[in-house]
């Protein structure tokens, strides 16, 4: 048997040691915390299929099979309520969480104006430092509401003062709303709040993109007499195109995880408000405590295998559809 090539590839690997010995020394304490963090804690996911206890610890306690996972997937009306919020939610959150921040990167990139760029551009990042408590807050003063129903007349009658948009909508003649009780409104609002605090943030990522942008491209452009909008179509988007693609992928692989802090921040223990926006991850956290860490470890389990499996088809479909630009 000829082992020249594997000698070959042998001491091909040694001297790029020896080469780039100080680079790869370098990556070894990542290399130690991605293992610490990422790999060996991967062992944990055996808890799903035991009842947990902490007495018999993970690979002492009881095997249950696949009940947890029969439970969380068949015949639970709450974990079913909590699945399609959190896909509506991430739908819609994917849908405009592309438009808003394309839209202002390309805004951005088209302003002259030095001093008014600056101050928009500080404008735009600021709710991406504020965390989801005082997003709450500051939707509260937005949608408080100090009325009460009339026993007789059945009208409302105010109590106090309103928040802002009961404020206008008696100005604009109309009747107030008591956001906090009425729980048809809360999907929208929640899915707008993730917009408005990310779409800035992530609006960098174009700006980055843009800023690499061929100018001649452009200028040709112009001189061909296309106007700005013209260039933004046919010459900005196409090039922002596989860097959309790839965010949106990275999106889809997250559609089944909710944002437990934007729900918890914003809504609290609502009970009323709450059972409209109960995502995955709310649910794991008020159902721990009656089905164990088991169960909770099970929810994990499928929400990454099922995120998996949407991003194997749509990465598949995406290099189908754009000749070959995907994730991998």
């Amino acid at each position: 048997m000829d082992n020249s090539g594997t000698c070959g590839s042998r001491r091909g690997f040694i001297q790029e040691l020896r080469h780039n010995r100080t680079l790869y020394i370098m990556c070894v304490p990542a290399l130690l915390l991605l293992i610490l963090f990422a790999y060996l804690p991967m062992g944990g996911m055996y808890m799903a299929f035991t009842k947990y206890n902490v007495v018999d610890g993970i690979f002492g306690s009881p095997n249950v099979g696949l009940d947890n996972f029969r439970y969380f997937l068949t015949g639970n009306p709450y974990a079913w309520n909590a699945i399609k919020n959190t896909l509506i939610i991430n739908f819609w959150g994917i849908i405009f969480g592309i438009v808003f921040p394309v839209s202002l990167a390309i805004f951005m990139n088209e302003m002259r104006t030095g001093l008014f760029k600056r101050a928009a551009q500080s404008a735009m990042f600021f709710p991406y430092f504020l965390s989801w408590v005082v997003v709450g807050a500051i939707l509260y003063g937005f949608l408080t509401s100090n009325f009460r129903v009339d026993r007789k007349t059945g009208e409302l009658v105010v109590t106090g003062a309103n928040g802002v948009m009961n404020r206008i909508l008696m100005a604009l003649g109309r009747s107030p709303v008591r956001w906090y009780a009425e729980p048809k409104y809360w999907k929208p609002i929640i899915i707008m709040l993730d917009v408005w605090k990310w779409a800035g943030y992530n609006s960098i990522i174009y700006m980055a993109a843009m800023a690499g942008f061929d100018k001649a491209l452009f200028e040709a452009a112009t001189i061909d007499g296309a106007s700005r909008f013209q260039q933004i179509l046919h010459l900005t988007l196409p090039m922002l195109k596989p860097n959309i693609v790839i965010l949106v992928l990275m999106s889809i692989g997250r559609i089944f995880f909710g944002d437990m802090g934007m729900i918890w921040g914003v809504v609290g223990q609502n009970s009323t408000v709450l059972d409209e926006v109960n995502v995955i991850d709310t649910y794991v956290y008020t159902s721990m405590r009656s089905m164990g860490f088991g169960f909770s470890t099970a929810i994990g389990l499928c929400q990454s295998v099922l995120g998996l499996i949407l991003i194997l088809f749509a990465n598949a479909a995406a290099k189908r559809i754009n000749d070959g630009e995907g994730l991998f």
